[in-house]
């Protein structure tokens, strides 16, 4: 049996607010298995931006990063997002050590090529080049990756790639190695039916509901790419996946995430 590893995504308001992260990283760290965290940041970037005079641009839920975007993100998701975390989680005892895609080539990518949209340096991801074996052997070590969404091309420029992607092509690629439960969490209870009422998340959600919801508009913008590959994870050997709030990481609360319904007790909403 392969052992049990526990790979954390934030981004959004648990980043932005001090005191949310603070208890994340505190469960985080406490949880009994193996871990990874990946982080967004885009909040944050976005602030910078502007400060900068730089006006952020987004398609569906996805940055463009033309090079003065690129500068932003690289200086605040591989450096002051990371690092802080790192530090956060250190303070729990959990001896994490933080990493951009181009460190030790753990997360290579090709940038995405022009077609409708130009996405700029925007890298996208096979979960075959991902650097499974050394993330294992930092596992092994007892140290805790924390990935950025900073990747690389393996030609000497960094892109910048949607913090879920890079955390579902993590989970695949280390699906040989471990029993993989894939948790997304951010500042709302789940997917929500209802944007404005935080007391609406959707308890289960397979292929056929996603369907439905995006036609009908329940699920939109950055939701849909969330969900597009907490899917392809399940496709590829995940075991598990999950969206949550910081209170579900330790009550098994937010939205189960399936292939299908597989038990006939659970019924469509």
């Amino acid at each position: 049996m392969k052992p049990s590893l526990t790979l954390l995504k934030i981004g959004g308001n648990v980043i932005d607010r001090p005191e949310t992260l603070t208890g994340v990283l505190g469960a985080f760290a406490g949880l009994q298995t193996r871990k990874v965290l990946v982080h967004g940041g885009g909040k944050s970037a976005g602030r910078m931006m502007l400060r900068l005079g730089i006006q952020p641009k987004m398609i569906d839920g996805r940055r463009i990063t033309d090079r003065a975007t690129l500068d932003v993100v690289t200086m605040v998701y591989a450096g002051l997002i990371n690092k802080n975390i790192v530090a956060g989680l250190q303070r729990f005892a959990c001896n994490a050590i933080g990493l951009s895609g181009a460190d030790a080539n753990v997360v290579p990518a090709v940038k995405r090529p022009v077609k409708e949209t130009d996405y700029g340096y925007v890298g996208d991801l096979t979960p075959e080049n991902i650097g499974a074996d050394t993330l294992e052997r930092l596992l092994e070590l007892g140290l805790t990756p924390v990935l950025s969404p900073i990747t690389h091309d393996g030609r000497g420029t960094l892109l910048n790639t949607n913090a879920d992607t890079v955390a579902s092509a993590v989970a695949i690629a280390l699906c040989r190695h471990y029993e993989i439960q894939l948790l997304f969490c951010f500042e709302k209870n789940g997917v929500l039916r209802d944007p404005s009422d935080d007391a609406s998340a959707i308890a289960l959600i397979d292929e056929a509901l996603f369907s439905r919801y995006k036609a009908d508009g329940t699920v939109s913008a950055g939701m849909i790419p969330k969900l597009d590959n907490a899917f392809d994870a399940l496709r590829n050997g995940v075991a598990e996946v999950r969206i949550c709030s910081p209170a579900g990481l330790t009550t098994s609360g937010g939205t189960c995430i399936r292939l299908k319904h597989d038990s006939p007790s659970v019924q469509h909403p």
